[in-house]
């Protein structure tokens, strides 16, 4: 992006005249138990909506208008239309009736679907700040997508610039990236439910081996690289899962939804909620069966989740999570690209299997002070494993001969506590709004690496003494000691525009205590050296984070918006104590650091029109990555480590029509088109290494396309969604010619289509689909690991069908 462009974006962004306008807010609340309800939307009858209320009930806007017409609209109550004098409109107080008394369940359904399937996070929900960052919010119940597979690629299909691995036909892991970031387990984001954190180790080592069951989610929040500030120093940002919660009006509700698809799918997804008195829960089990598209890719998943609430008061709750996943998968492994050629889903692999046992729990207590303050406590914790078992060997193509097969075990404990508070307040008669949180986080975990069983089952015990001079052998504890202190404050210079600075600081402390083995054997097995090597690292590190963030709002339904915040990413313990025949690991590799920035400008246009478009630039420093290097011995590997700095820079948008508007369509249409574009540039601007420096980064497609057509009559809905993604690179070298592994060369353009049907009545609900309706043989992954290492295909032309039934 050139200079030019930058000062005239800066220029549009503050010479846009000012005007007074007049504050709005309030609170909206049930009628018969007076608690807040939350994503109410507040519309204007003449220009469409102006605010929508968060977790506490409560709403704000600024209108320039002396007189309103506000129309409070939720699914679950009875819409509630007020006259308001806006010089006078303070702390309201809106009660809505049950909307089951008043209507039938048909024309509930009907009112269920909002306009736009994609919003934004409010500059403040709850005790966070979100103003002036790019915020995405996925309202997973109006969704189109196959619910029942996580398919990705449709649930985040409006979210400007990611890159999805499609490699998982059941979706039990979330591979997202974007920006130039590796999508390997979403690990280049901060990942939480609810909140709170999800991943193996937020640093040490941030992937993401559970994946909630969409069915169970009602948003998915995604905040760009300024989320670095509140959440964690991740360039990605934040993806937060928030889960449904308990039904307020019934002591008890049951959904039920059974999935049969291609290749043997079977998934089952029962909920529980209600509400009695000052209780409330839900819960859900979400089971999931099936073959694989490939051969040698069974899997079986279990996963349960619950939440209980209770309301002390209007002021004090108290909320507890737990969550346990269980699945264990046969992995087909890997390709070369001369294979995917003659057969894209082939497997040499049968004695490769993965195992994942999730469980997380978090204590949360929320508390209003006054109208003005208020305070969250997290106490959040993990007890994990994940263990990797199969025959590995940079020759992909060559059949698994017997014998003992590579294991991998990671055992992961970890808690950690976040306490927010938020305070509303004056600074020279001007709005303001002050954060300040703070997080412990401590890691215990565990790996450790050595032979595994010569069968051909899921034997995840280690065999050492079988096999006692087995070359990948390795043992290490690996302790984490993470505390942060971190603030952010809004100041409102008028009425139309903000500043708000943050700060964060780290304080990192990275342990490694344990040892490898190395051994040389002769030509008839003997061992003629033998050496155990020790280790203990112990790494501290400390440093602040800042960042700077404008908003500008002329009026409720446009904005323009600017940030800039530093990231930083710790080396994670695999890049450092894990053997793989794939690839060779650079003994300096150290962190990473740089900065995000993002411009732009947001709104809807009456109700025709959703959009969200802008510039972003994200600058790395020490970006860790692969490289081709040649050995003394004339042989060339892969070899990761820190390539140099690097930047990637583009425009991202999302426009969303309502056709049905533009048309002019009566109530019983919906119909809604939308494309979603990303277009970035990237470029090696430094690095020690030969042959790199100029060459575009790793995982940046040039062309990142996803658009579609969704609406319906009444109950019966449908949509239409085609993606397509450019070329782009896995090695900081540019490889195009693929190397005997698989694991370097290009990833090449790829386009997939997908159609949904969706069909109600009463307590009924009927879904299909086919997903990669033209049936296209494509990858999106060059795996340097399990499941790979190579080529790991993604799913052919396949259909699934859902019947939900609701009690």
């Amino acid at each position: 992006m050139t200079l030019k462009a930058y000062k005239v974006l800066i220029a549009l962004l503050f010479s846009v005249s000012i005007y007074a306008q007049n504050p709005v807010n309030g609170v909206v609340v049930f009628s018969e138990t007076q608690k807040p309800i939350a994503n109410v939307q507040v519309y204007e009858k003449a220009s469409g909506i102006v605010a929508e209320t968060n977790t506490a009930g409560q709403f704000q806007f600024e209108t320039a208008k002396d007189e309103m017409i506000l129309v409070f609209f939720s699914f679950e109550y009875e819409t509630q239309e007020i006259t308001i004098n806006t010089a006078e409109a303070k702390k309201l107080k809106i009660e809505l009736q049950d909307l089951t008394t008043k209507l039938s369940e048909v024309e509930i359904t009907a009112r269920k679907e909002k306009v736009f399937e994609m919003q934004r996070l409010n500059d403040v929900e709850e005790t966070a700040i979100y103003a002036g960052k790019k915020t995405e919010v996925i309202l997973v119940d109006q969704s189109m997508a196959n619910l029942a597979s996580n398919n990705a690629r449709q649930i985040f299909s409006q979210v400007a610039g990611l890159n999805i691995y499609q490699n998982d036909d059941a979706g039990l892991q979330l591979n997202v990236g974007g920006r130039g970031l590796d999508p390997n387990r979403t690990a280049n984001f901060n990942t939480r439910q609810n909140g709170y954190d999800i991943s193996a180790d937020v640093l040490g080592y941030p992937e993401s081996y559970y994946t909630p069951a969409s069915e169970g989610i009602a948003e998915i929040q995604v905040v760009r690289g300024a989320a670095s500030l509140q959440y964690g120093t991740q360039f990605g940002g934040l993806i937060n899962f928030k889960m449904k919660e308990a039904n307020p009006n019934k002591p008890i509700e049951v959904i039920t939804r059974n999935t049969l698809g291609s290749f043997g799918l079977y998934t089952n997804f029962t909920s529980l909620s209600g509400t009695k008195d000052k209780w409330s829960y839900y819960t859900y089990f979400n089971y999931k069966k099936g073959d694989g598209f490939r051969p040698n890719s069974e899997f079986e998943s279990k996963n349960i989740f619950a939440q209980i609430g209770y309301q002390f008061n209007d002021k004090t709750s108290l909320t507890g999570d737990i969550t346990y996943m269980d699945y264990l998968a046969q992995q087909a492994g890997g390709l070369t690209d001369d294979m995917f050629e003659d057969d894209p889903y082939q497997s040499n692999r049968a004695r490769n299997w993965f195992d994942v046992d999730w469980f997380l729990y978090n204590l949360k207590l929320a508390h209003e002070f006054s109208e003005n303050t208020n305070f969250t406590f997290n106490f959040f914790g993990l007890q994990a494993s994940r263990k990797a078992l199969g025959f590995r060997t940079n020759r992909v193509n060559q059949v698994d001969p017997g014998g003992e097969r590579d294991l991998i075990i990671g055992d992961f404990s970890n808690f950690g506590f976040e306490s927010r508070l938020l305070s509303k307040y004056k600074v020279l008669d001007k709005d303001a709004t002050f954060l300040i949180g703070t997080k412990f986080y401590k890691a215990n975990n565990f790996q450790e690496q050595g032979p595994g069983s010569d069968g051909i089952g899921p034997d995840f015990e280690m065999a050492t003494d079988d096999y006692p001079y087995y070359a990948n052998q390795s043992q290490f504890d690996l302790p984490n000691l993470n505390v942060s202190v971190f603030g952010e404050n809004i100041f409102y210079l008028n009425d139309q525009f903000s500043v708000t600075p943050g700060f964060r600081f780290e304080y990192i402390k990275t342990q490694s205590d344990g040892y490898y083995k190395n051994f040389n054997l002769d030509g008839a097995g003997n061992v003629i050296f033998e050496e155990t090597v020790e280790e203990d690292q112990n790494f501290e590190r400390a440093f602040v984070l800042l960042g700077l963030g404008l908003s500008y709002k002329p009026n409720t339904n446009f904005e323009l918006y600017g940030n800039i915040s530093q990231n930083y990413r710790s080396v994670t313990f695999s890049d450092i104590n894990i053997t793989n025949p794939a690839f060779t690991i650079n003994p300096d590799i150290t962190d990473e650091s740089g900065f995000t920035a993002d411009m732009g400008l947001r709104g809807t246009y009456r109700r025709f029109l959703s959009y969200d478009l802008g510039l972003f630039g994200l600058f790395y420093d020490n970006r860790i990555g692969f490289a081709q290097k040649q050995l003394p011995d004339g042989r060339i590997v892969a070899e990761r480590g820190n390539i140099g700095d690097a930047v990637m820079y583009g425009v991202e948008s999302l426009f969303d029509f309502n056709l049905k508007a533009i048309i002019g369509l009566n109530n019983n249409f919906k119909l809604n088109y939308f494309v979603n574009t990303s277009f970035i540039a990237s470029e090696y601007t430094h690095s020690d290494q030969s042959g790199v420096e100029g060459n575009q980064v790793e995982f940046v497609p040039d062309v990142n396309l996803k658009t579609g057509l969704r609406g319906g009559y009444k109950n019966l809905l449908g949509s239409i969604q085609y993606t397509y993604m450019g070329s782009q690179f896995t090695d900081a070298t540019n490889s195009v010619t693929p190397g005997i592994s698989g694991v370097i060369g290009e990833i090449p353009s790829y386009d997939v289509l997908d159609i949904s049907l969706s069909y109600s009545y009463k307590r009924f609900k009927l879904e299909t689909g086919i997903n990669n309706l033209l049936d296209n043989s494509y990858f999106t992954r060059r795996a340097t690991g399990y499941p790979g290492p190579g080529i790991i295909p993604s799913a052919p032309r396949n259909w699934y069908a859902t019947l939900e039934i609701k009690f």
